[in-house]
């Protein structure tokens, strides 16, 4: 039997999560002016493949490595010119590095053989890639393109559950979550905003609510 009455409740806790969202992505902005993506990367593959590196690492860490990596490798030719070998070694710091070296070159070969070695601009061509999942290709998407993406690491997960925009531990449910609340031209924003801010303060198992620009928007605030 259809519910209205639940179907109208629905409805309007959304409406009141989107009024809550565009005032804490205001107020962040105005808190963060220097959010910025924390990869180092010059084009959409360098991005790429920093982003496949970071599964399971710190940015920090993936910078150090990239920062040698980038020299050596600059074109999907320049992966698969070496051993598998000698690229774990080469990103052995990163962790998982064999998964890493395999996923990249295969990334590589399918970028040259159906993409003219090109990152493709969809979500769909970036997903069917070896090592990339939604978060690395909305990544891609939202930082290279210019498209509206939420990328959903640990800080997005972490802070869109304690101010209560999802109930959720799957990164493609909350997606959909923030997606629904959340205007399609602000979806970018929440990318740079809320991992800024799951950095600086919310941070995990120990966050600075007393210094937090948004507790008293947030549910979860131990603001004294």
């Amino acid at each position: 039997m259809f519910d209205m009455g639940g179907d109208m409740k629905r409805h309007a806790q959304a409406m009141t999560d989107k009024k809550r969202m565009i005032t804490i992505l205001d107020i962040l902005a105005r808190t963060y002016p220097d959010a910025r993506v924390g990869l180092d990367y010059t084009t959409p593959f360098e991005l790429l493949i920093a982003t496949i590196l970071s599964a399971q690492c710190t940015d920090e860490r993936v910078n150090i490595v990239t920062k040698r990596l980038f020299v050596k490798y600059k074109s999907p030719n320049d992966y698969l010119s070496v051993s598998v070998e000698e690229l774990e070694s080469d990103i052995h710091s990163t962790g998982f590095y064999r998964n890493k070296a395999r996923n990249i070159q295969g990334c590589c070969a399918t970028l040259l053989d159906t993409y003219g070695g090109n990152v493709p601009e969809t979500l769909e061509d970036l997903i069917a890639l070896p090592g990339v999942g939604r978060k690395t290709a909305n990544c891609v998407l939202s930082t290279c393109y210019g498209k509206p993406a939420i990328t959903v690491d640990t800080h997005v997960t972490r802070v869109s559950a304690l101010l209560g925009f999802t109930q959720s531990s799957n990164a493609e449910i909350i997606e959909r979550d923030l997606m629904e609340i959340t205007p399609s031209e602000l979806w970018n924003s929440i990318n740079l905003l809320f991992i800024t801010h799951g950095r600086r303060i919310c941070i995990a198992r120990r966050p600075r609510c007393n210094d937090c620009a948004i507790a008293d928007y947030c549910p979860s605030s131990q603001r004294d």
